[in-house]
């Protein structure tokens, strides 16, 4: 008499894992116990290490989270010099490192430069969002993630940018493309991170960790048509 484990049973009646029916039945399951199946990636060049440009922590949280769980190890870097004021770009730093720091990754604070960012913009204050303005802020910020990356060993760099229903993601890609070809070596990730759930479980964490939830992008142009809506 044999005594087949679970994984043994699923594998004689369904078939190993990757084959059609198995891969239904596990999906069936994980909708009936209300669990949501994790997003699979792959990098575009095959690295496990990913520097990650971070804008806050709730965009941040589910990006981190599904890349640990796929063997991934991301190092957030920190650079935002859009954010205004000064006070609003620090709460949303420490919540950053509040999060990354509990999962036992490297923060990498880039300080900020507000000047710079408004002298890159100059001329485009009257632009509406997803506009040239936002084009010239993500290449800013993207292109010190690259120098970054290709002064400190990551052929990889992607944003949680990305992650955003309210930003243009041919604008990201745009920018990411744009700062990679800057630096030869590395490579940018144009990942749909709003995708695979993400979205969700980031609303999910946002709730769990009690995270500060910004009501605008960060700049101040966004800030005062909140204002002006409110």
């Amino acid at each position: 008499m044999k005594v087949y484990s679970h994984k043994e049973m699923l594998d004689e009646v369904l078939g190993v894992k990757g084959t059609a029916s198995r891969d239904k039945y596990e999906a069936d399951m994980d909708k009936f116990l209300g669990k949501k199946a994790m997003l699979k990636l792959t990098t575009p060049n095959g690295a496990d290490r990913v520097l990650l440009h971070s804008c806050c922590a709730p965009c941040s949280s589910a990006i981190i989270e599904c890349m640990l769980e796929n063997g991934l190890r991301p190092t957030v870097f920190y650079f935002n010099p859009n954010i205004y004021p000064r006070e609003e770009y620090e709460t949303r730093k420490q919540e950053a490192i509040r999060f990354v720091t509990a999962q036992g990754l490297d923060f990498v604070d880039a300080d900020y430069d507000y000047d710079r960012w408004k002298a890159r913009i100059a001329g485009l204050e009257g632009e509406p969002e997803r506009g040239a303005r936002c084009l010239q802020c993500f290449t800013l910020r993207l292109t010190e993630t690259a120098r970054y990356a290709a002064e400190n060993g990551f052929t990889l760099f992607t944003t949680t940018l990305a992650s955003s229903r309210w930003k243009s993601l041919e604008q990201i890609n745009e920018a990411g493309r744009l700062a990679a070809s800057r630096y030869p070596g590395t490579v940018f990730w144009e990942q749909n991170w709003r995708k695979g759930g993400l979205q969700e479980r980031r609303n999910q964490l946002l709730k769990e960790y009690g995270f500060y939830n910004q009501q605008y992008c960060g700049c101040e142009f966004s800030m005062r048509r909140l204002e002006q809506v409110l």
